[in-house]
């Protein structure tokens, strides 16, 4: 069975990036982070080597650079985060977690037309 990679909040940023255009050299990632909230660039080396080791970041070398572009599907990771949360936060039961949502979130009407056609595929 193949090994899940925990990603921290920070990490995700890094996520975000590379999976929105790749493959990008650290200092791309550090310019692009860095537009969102002021960080040190040493900080966001240290979240892209984290990636790395983890198995979420694969590397290249472009002359004296290297370039990072994603090892994870973007949507099997959310999906692995969503079952986790679903795990710790609801005990693995999904009709707690949905019927939080909807009774606390807004919905627009076509969000709750959306919602109708999915539950009504799942028949």
């Amino acid at each position: 069975m193949k090994r899940k990679i925990k990603i921290s909040e920070a990490e995700w940023e890094v996520m975000r990036i590379v999976w929105n255009r790749s493959p990008l050299s650290a200092q791309e990632i550090t310019e692009k982070l860095s537009q969102k909230r002021p960080r040190h660039p040493k900080t966001i080396r240290t979240l892209i080597n984290r990636l790395v080791k983890k198995g979420a970041l694969g590397h290249k070398k472009m002359g004296k650079a290297f370039l990072f572009l994603p090892l994870m599907d973007e949507s099997k990771c959310a999906m692995e985060e969503s079952i986790s949360f679903l795990d710790r936060v609801f005990g693995g039961s999904l009709h707690p977690m949905i019927a939080q949502f909807i009774e606390h979130q807004k919905l627009s009407a076509e969000e709750i037309q959306e919602l109708q056609k999915i539950l009504r595929e799942k028949k």
